[in-house]
């Protein structure tokens, strides 16, 4: 039987950090065994579902490289579909109608309470045989098994065992004409042929209702891995201010969808010590079954520090198309300035992220706004700064072909020629070409720059420096 997973988020908001290691998962548990992963927009909760959010969880997806073999699916065209299910779990005698009140329900939950028992439907229309009949509280509920249990063993948590006398005959249609959760759900994994269920551990609850729904339909039930939540750093539950935000916010702050998904791989897996995976190693290596069963902890620094290893390592052709898009989200032209290739290699060393590496870029893609007054009181008001940038500036002049290793002969030559060493010419050439005593290396610094811009930037500085 082929593996085929799914991820199914419902769009009531953006794909956050934890939805986006749930559907990581499930694509590499599919691909890890030559499987199928499908996508399915879970869309019935009307009040909640936008179309912006399923905007969001789409381009997610894509910026993460998660591409689906099906799909998407949409729950909200599927209905005609639920309603011929439900109906013949009700010919079959499995589910009924049911026709209390919003006031008669929460009394029986007051009740319950009140004799400190788990809240729950009482059975009342469970063996009435009530016929349909237009009624604005008429629900569909599911006969569940008043004895037994429900066994399941799960890839992560194990065996898990839970009693059919703690669950109660739960709507499977609600009185809008929509199908809840549970039996959705139930229909779509056994219509979508689907072996594999990878999801949080918020849906342990839910399995042994849709297990019993799955039997009831005489279907097969597929195999369970519920993931455990993960954390802040501080081990609370996660929030905004530990990096619950949309996946999108991680691509405009400036981080690569692999060095995300390498983190994310991280957050309850393992091989051995090994920090840095690339897509192939993730798919070879990957087993949703050694997922730790403790829960996660969501750490930025480390993501950042892992983003900051890609830039480094990656090819920069790689990280280019990246980097374009951050250039030109910066305000940017990235066709007004140096190779973007170029670019990568002068600042990789020194930037975390694509963001900070579009940042540092500005001053060879803008002309040159202001300068720290420090470091031109520090390095140009001083008596070699003048002779040294006109020695740099005639060096320069003279180039024929405009080339980093070229650029460095010209600064060397300018600093052997008027007796001084290189730090005492580099630093007044770096506030002239950046307005600042901060860049990277100064052939770099320099070579980015351009002949013209470098020229003109010098002269600037010399006329800075003796004013």
């Amino acid at each position: 039987m082929t593996v085929r997973t799914r991820f199914a988020p419902s769009p009531t908001g953006f794909l956050h950090i934890g939805g986006a290691r749930t559907a990581l998962f499930c694509w590499l548990e599919a691909r890890q065994r030559g499987g199928e992963f499908i996508l399915r927009i879970e869309d019935t909760d009307r009040e909640r579902s936008t179309r912006e959010a399923v905007q969001a969880i789409l381009d997610g997806m894509s910026w993460l490289g998660l591409e689906h073999d099906e799909g998407p699916f949409y729950q909200t065209l599927r209905l005609d579909r639920y309603r011929q299910v439900a109906e013949d779990l009700l010919k079959a005698g499995k589910a009924y109608y049911a026709y209390e009140t919003k006031d008669e329900i929460e009394a029986m939950r007051a009740e319950a309470l009140a004799n400190k028992q788990k809240p729950r439907y009482n059975g009342y229309y469970r063996d009435r045989n009530e016929p349909f009949r237009d009624d604005p509280n008429r629900v569909i509920r599911f006969r569940n098994p008043e004895s037994g249990t429900v066994v399941f063993d799960d890839k992560v948590k194990g065996r898990i065992e839970w009693s059919n006398q703690e669950l109660d005959d739960l709507v499977i249609f609600r009185s809008d004409g929509f199908p809840t959760y549970n039996f959705a759900v139930v229909v779509d994994d056994i219509d979508m042929r689907i072996t594999d269920v990878v999801r949080g551990d918020d849906h342990v609850n839910n399995t042994p209702r849709q297990i019993n729904i799955y039997h009831a339909l005489g279907a097969q039930v597929p195999t369970f891995a519920h993931l455990p939540m993960i954390l802040g750093a501080d081990g609370q539950k996660l929030s905004k201010r530990h990096g619950a935000v949309s996946v999108m916010q991680y691509r405009d702050d400036g981080f690569l969808p692999h060095a995300v998904l390498n983190y994310l791989v991280r957050l309850g897996w393992s091989h051995g010590d090994q920090e840095i995976f690339s897509r192939a190693q993730m798919v070879e290596l990957f087993d949703v079954g050694h997922v730790n069963r403790a829960a996660a902890r969501f750490d930025t620094e480390k993501l950042t520090w892992l983003n900051q290893q890609y830039l480094k390592n990656d090819e920069p052709q790689d990280i280019l198309p990246h980097l374009l898009w951050h250039l030109r989200a910066a305000g940017l032209d990235p066709a007004h300035g140096p190779d973007p290739v170029d670019v990568i290699v002068a600042l990789r060393e020194r930037a975390t992220t694509l963001k900070d590496m579009a940042e540092k870029a500005r001053t060879w893609y803008e002309p040159l706004q202001a300068y720290d007054e420090a470091a031109v009181a520090k390095h140009l008001k001083t008596p070699t700064a003048i002779p040294a940038l006109q020695a740099v500036h005639a060096k320069l002049s003279d180039l024929r072909e405009w080339t980093p290793a070229n650029v460095h002969q010209a600064i060397a030559a300018a600093a052997e020629a008027i007796g001084e060493g290189m730090g005492k010419v580099a630093q007044p050439l770096r506030v002239a070409i950046t307005g600042t005593q901060v860049s990277p290396s100064i052939d770099h610094t320099v070579y980015l720059a351009g002949r013209e811009q470098a020229l003109g930037r010098i002269d600037a500085a010399i006329g800075k420096a003796g004013g």
